[in-house]
This record gives structure tokens, sequence and C-alpha cells, in this order.
């Protein structure tokens, strides 16, 4: 075979070669079958967001303090005759009326409720309540040392009664709490039946004996 013959071979070749190359994916772009390439998309998940500024967490309500309540009474109690100091003197010699004193004695404010509890010696009975006395709430307070006042009317001698030396003294506790009477000396008192009788605790002598 010849050069020529032989180059003649080899071209037709490579152009077969280069024709079996091209073809596929030229009929492809012509056709508009081609695979297209995606171009990239902004997301919208991908845009930076704005940082929200934190915000101020509310303050819990203030609690309320744990000190002693506001009402200065709160844990003080009615008066018994173990924090007291007694005594009676005699304000009236004509009616026989005699003033009743107390004493705080103890380390503790009471508070002295409604009338005081007065019986006569070795009689039975006992002084009837004279006069409105104040609830609880307003009951008169005594600090240690302080004094309350109240007012025993005597009754007049109509031959139906008896005179006694003495008198004994509890407290209006509105419990069942127990007492020892208190005891003070009044030389002359003369009881009438239902006619003696006691004004609620004061703060001052003059309206003991005025009720």
């Amino acid at each position: 075979m010849s050069n020529v013959r032989r180059a003649a071979v080899v071209l037709s070749a490579l152009s077969a070669l280069a024709l079996t190359a091209c073809g596929p994916a030229e009929d492809d772009a012509a056709a508009g079958t081609g695979t297209p390439t995606a171009s990239p998309t902004t997301s919208a998940s991908a845009a930076p967001s704005a940082t929200a500024a934190p915000s101020k967490a509310a303050k819990p309500p203030a609690s309320p303090s744990k000190g002693a309540p506001s009402d200065p009474d709160f844990n003080v109690f009615p008066c018994g005759t173990n924090d007291l100091k007694f005594t009676a003197s005699l304000a009236d010699p004509t009616t026989s009326s005699y003033l009743l004193k107390i004493t705080n004695k103890g380390t503790k404010p009471c508070k002295a409720l409604g009338h005081p509890v007065v019986t006569f010696g070795d009689l039975d009975g006992q002084a009837t309540e004279r006069g409105t006395a104040p609830g609880i709430e307003a009951a008169l307070r005594l600090a240690p040392g302080q004094t309350a006042y109240a007012g025993l009317m005597g009754g007049a001698k109509d031959g139906k009664g008896k005179t006694v030396n003495w008198i004994a003294m509890t407290m209006n506790t509105e419990s069942d709490l127990e007492q020892t009477p208190l005891k003070a000396s009044t030389p002359g008192l003369y009881v009438s039946p239902d006619k003696n009788s006691v004004t609620p605790w004061v703060d001052n002598a003059e309206d003991a004996l005025s009720l």
C-alpha cells in the first residue's frame, strides 16, 4: 500500500472518531433536551436576619417582708391575775364605793378585757356589770408597769345586806385560763343584793368612778 493511501485511511478513521464523540452532545443541544444547569438562587432563609434586641425580663413582684405584722397587738393576750398587782381603796364613804386598781407586773403587755369579776368575802354571788366595755380589739392595753382602774359601787345600807371586809377579783379572759383570785381589803363594804356594781377597766380613776 502506498504512503498516500495509508494517509487517507488514517484521516478517514480520525474523522469518524471525531463525529462519534461530538454527535450526541450537539444533537441534544440542538433539540434543547439537555439538562439545564441550575443557577444559584438566594434562599429567603439564607438572607441575614435582623438580630432581635434582648427583652428586659419583668421583675417579679416584691415579696412581703417577713417582719412582725403591722398590728402591734397581734400577740398581746388578755391579762390574767398572774400578770397583775391588785389594790382597792375607799373612794366614797357615803356610798361605800371603792376604786379598784391593777398594775401589769409582768415583762410583756397584756389586755385588760371588759369588767373585773368581783366577789365579796365569803358571800355568794358577784358584782353586776355597770356600763359597756369595749370589744377585745379595743380593749385597754397595759404595757409592763401600766395601770387600769374600775369603780366598785357600794350598796345602800337598807338592812337587807351584810358588811364584808375583803373582796376577791379575777379577770375576764374570754377563755378557760385558770386564775388565782387576788384579794384586797375593803373595811366596812356594805353588800346589798343586786345593788353592788362594777365598771369596766379604764385608763383613769375619774372615769372609773363616774360611769
